[in-house]
């Protein structure tokens, strides 16, 4: 289908010498280099350059898991890191962040070519991974538990904190370096080792973070990497007892099979799960910043975010002013060619997600929503390209108002009283992020306390920091990452009584 934005469109160049040479990797296992016992790799096209393969790596097999997870047993197990004062394993990630940053052009290009997204924004990613191994890493050293003195003048409780084990953690590919550094420096913060498998799509960056993390220090079988298809590795760190702790990034599918299978085995699982996030906009907002937000929270990473801004609920009142707006910076928003200097927006992941995301597209029109903008693929013969894409008059049971599309697509829907604003944006099976633009201060913070979601916004949007907990309400999972909070979640916490000098005996002579 030819789009109507082909003047927005930036085409790929095909010849661009960034794309001449394929990178291979290895696997890490226990400080080592290895292939894929079958020998089978992986290959990865540029989502964004068609016919462009720029990445390899083995395609792991159960075995490959299990050694990966006997190594990382055996170094929680008798190994020093778990033993090591916290001091000393902030000094190692503080070396690791001092790794990435050196390594972020080269980091940055690799993240780009896997994931489809602009050059500028995955160096930017690259930059700010080194803030959370930088923050995990000195908050780790001052990890504690509690004690409770007023239980008794003869009796003294500690709460005593300890890593939970080996924890196999499977990210997926639209942010694969963000979300491997908002877990494993966290866990082995708090003494754990780990498996890490990352998506087949995107496995590049894990596989250099952990080489670099070698490279700054970590013991040999603290970090392992295994790479392949879910079925064959992922699975396995679910079902294996010698893995003590599951941290998902996903779909609700994958997200609750996995969690059914470490059911059995009673196994810790965090989950961080799909996203339907609503900006919803009130008349006092200002209508600038409001409209720039929208933009960038349906635009980021082309819709390929968990904490999109895909739903605009707003006030009736302002709906005509806000879209125009909206609408204008849409038309002129650079997007295609993810090497392109400039490109606001790259690439969908693969041709399947692509046609998957115009399917719904399609499904919103043909249930009677006003389609205001885009709507089509673009250039299907270079890369996995799709318009931004604008609905108006969407109902609240419609799929494009229930359905994580995961793509660059905006809904909007329409309220008139605040009240009518909350149930909307909770009207959803998702709880993982929203937005509230108002300049009423007061109206912001009560909406945002009435909205079930674990990571808001008050006039923003995508917006981070290491400090604060990340995770979500509803089906978009359990658990939190980041901040303080990030290191219960590879933390056990034992009760110590203890009793000063004779207690009371129980059996009188």
């Amino acid at each position: 289908m030819q789009s109507r934005f082909q003047d927005n469109f930036v085409a790929p160049n095909l010849n661009d010498p960034r794309l001449a040479s394929k990178r291979t990797y290895r696997m890490l296992i226990d400080g080592k280099s290895v292939d894929a016992q079958s020998g089978e790799t992986v290959t990865r096209e540029s989502p964004g350059h068609r016919g462009k393969v720029i990445g390899e790596w083995p395609a792991g097999t159960t075995a490959d898991a299990g050694l990966a997870i006997a190594a990382a047993r055996k170094a929680f197990d008798h190994g020093p890191w778990p033993r090591m004062s916290g001091a000393e394993r902030s000094t190692i990630l503080h070396a690791v962040a001092a790794k990435i940053l050196e390594n972020v052009d080269e980091l940055g290009l690799v993240e780009c070519l896997e994931t489809g997204k602009p050059l500028d924004q995955a160096k930017g990613e690259i930059g700010y991974c080194a803030d959370l191994w930088n923050y995990a890493a000195g908050q780790s050293r001052g990890l504690e538990g509690s004690t409770h003195n007023a239980i008794g003048e003869n009796r003294l409780g500690l709460v005593l904190r300890e890593p939970a084990g080996v924890v196999g953690i499977i990210t997926p590919w639209n942010f694969p370096f963000i979300i491997v550094s908002e877990r494993v420096p966290w866990a082995l913060g708090a003494g754990c080792t780990v498996v890490a498998k990352p998506s087949e799509y995107t496995s590049g960056t894990t596989i250099r973070l952990a080489e670099l993390a070698l490279e700054a220090g970590l013991p040999p079988g603290v970090f392992n990497v295994i790479t392949g298809y879910g079925p064959a590795v992922g699975q396995v760190l679910a079902e294996d007892p010698r893995v003590d702790v599951i941290a998902f990034t996903g779909s609700v599918r994958v997200g609750t099979h996995l969690a059914g299978l470490a059911a059995s085995g009673v196994k810790r699982v965090g989950l961080e799960l799909g996203g339907k996030g609503p900006q919803v906009v009130f008349a006092d907002a200002d209508l600038e910043a409001a409209a720039d937000g929208i933009a960038y929270g349906v635009y980021h990473n082309a819709g390929q975010c968990c904490i999109s801004g895909s739903r605009l609920i707003v006030e009736n009142s302002i709906r005509p002013a806000l879209l125009e707006r909206v609408l204008a910076l849409s038309r002129k928003l650079p997007f295609g060619d993810p090497l392109g200097a400039g490109t606001r927006y790259g690439a969908m992941v693969s041709q399947n997600h692509l046609e998957k995301v115009a399917s719904l597209v399609a499904a919103g029109v043909d249930e009677g929503a006003e389609l205001l903008l885009g709507g089509d693929m673009i250039d299907a013969k270079s890369g996995n390209f799709f318009a931004p894409t604008i609905f108006d008059k969407v109902r609240p049971d419609m799929r494009i108002a229930q359905e994580e599309i995961f793509g660059p697509v905006l809904a909007t829907i329409g309220f008139d009283t605040p009240e009518e604003a909350v149930a909307l944006a909770n009207g959803i099976p998702f709880g993982l992020s929203a937005s509230v633009w108002s300049r009423d201060l007061e109206n912001a913070i009560q909406t945002t306390r009435k909205i079930r979601a674990g990571r808001c916004w008050i006039n923003s949007v995508i917006d981070g920091t290491p400090e604060l907990p990340i995770g979500g309400y509803k089906k978009s999972g359990t658990g939190r990452e980041l901040g303080r909070l990030g290191f219960d979640e590879y933390s056990q916490f034992k009760g110590l009584h203890m009793t000063l000098g004779r207690g009371q005996p129980w059996f009188q002579h």
